[in-house]
């Protein structure tokens, strides 16, 4: 039985380098391999014509550049386009692209599905089948970049936010490898303020992420205190707001006094969205260096959450701007084909059974009111 072939879109250089050295080349082959590839689309070793003829056959032999294949692609009228990508066991992610002004903002999944259960998520309730690899992290990146150079877009993707389905620091060393893919200018030498990792809250890596990188970070907040992060964000109940903070605050110093940690705050009528808990958010985040973007809860099928009237939003954010927060309205984009932030779902095996848990509720509530 022959040994599975290496997917060279697992490696970042550095781990190319020991790749190539390990099979008897010098480690500057992994420079030129991964020019070819990231630079000129070539995934055919034979074509790579400044390699030797012994090396091509080599990495023929060991190695291969494979793809995760794209099952279906949706757009929306205001230009979002959504993939829903299929991996080699068959499990569905989706990645989203997001075109605004001079802008290509690419929303990648890290796992299929997701291991926690925010309530107003739809990713959340469809439940955890693991975590993707590295290249089937880059590979929703290389599919996003070929359809744009196919449409003669030269900006190519821009901006990367790891907000797909997934906790990105859940999946930490294939995220991190993959950053480094998506910085590196031999790769898509995209700036490090514009490669987003998101996280839900997961404390330990926030400081573990802060050794290894400086990509810039953003934090699913959702509530002013801990009572109510309690029932939107059930990983605060392990670490809860006040530790979150600490690690933020950590985390901000690595990436210099120039930039600032996200917090993201989604927001639900008459849960999170009143002017007293904006007060409250307002004094929560006073001294942070920080912005906060202000979500309107996207509704999906099966939730009891509803969104606020655009008034109650302006209200919120004009609340946190008189108290001196930097406070940024995201715009709903791509809600037509499911598209739109917390409405990711996939198609996989949940091996957590939480979706059959899920939509058991949803038929005990359907038939309570009826």
């Amino acid at each position: 039985m022959s040994a599975a072939k290496t997917n060279i879109l697992d490696l970042p250089c550095g781990a190319l380098e020991s790749h190539l050295e390990s099979l008897g080349e010098k480690p500057y082959r992994a420079r030129q391999v991964m020019k070819w590839i990231y630079h000129r689309d070539i995934t055919d070793f034979h074509a790579m014509s400044d390699l030797t003829k012994g090396l091509r056959t080599m990495l023929d032999e060991t190695c291969e550049v494979r793809l995760p294949r794209v099952a279906e692609e949706r757009h929306a009228s205001d230009g979002t386009r959504k993939w829903i990508v299929e991996l080699d066991d068959a499990s569905k992610v989706e990645t989203v692209l997001i075109p605004d002004r001079g802008r290509n903002t690419l929303c990648v999944s890290s796992q299929v599905g997701c291991t926690l259960d925010c309530s107003f998520c739809a990713t959340g309730k469809q439940g955890f089948k693991r975590n993707l690899t590295t290249a089937e992290i880059i590979g929703q990146v290389w599919i996003a970049a070929q359809a744009l150079k196919r449409d003669g877009d030269t900006r190519g993707v821009t901006n990367i936010v790891l907000m797909g389905m997934g906790e990105p620091l859940l999946n930490f060393d294939n995220v991190v490898a993959a950053t480094h893919l998506m910085m590196d200018d031999l790769a898509f030498g995209i700036s490090k303020r514009r490669v987003t990792v998101s996280t839900a809250g997961v404390v330990p890596a926030i400081y573990e992420l802060a050794k290894v990188s400086d990509v810039s970070l953003a934090v699913s907040l959702h509530a002013p205190n801990d009572a109510l992060r309690d029932q939107l964000v059930p990983i605060n109940r392990r670490y809860p707001i006040a530790e979150l903070l600490d690690a933020c605050r950590h985390y901000q110093r690595g990436m210099g006094e120039h930039r600032v940690v996200t917090f993201e705050y989604t927001l639900i009528r008459d849960v999170n969205d009143s002017i007293e808990q904006a007060r409250r958010l307002a004094v929560l985040l006073r001294g942070n260096p920080c912005k906060v973007n202000l979500i309107a809860f996207n509704p999906f099928r099966g939730t009891t959450y509803t969104r606020p009237d655009a008034d109650r939003v302006r209200a919120f954010q004009t609340q946190l701007v008189n108290a001196g927060l930097v406070a940024m309205l995201r715009v709903t984009r791509g809600d037509e084909i499911d598209a739109a932030c917390g409405q990711l779902v996939g198609e996989f095996e949940d091996r957590t059974r939480r979706r059959s848990r899920y939509i058991a509720r949803q038929r005990a509530e359907n038939a309570r009111v009826a």
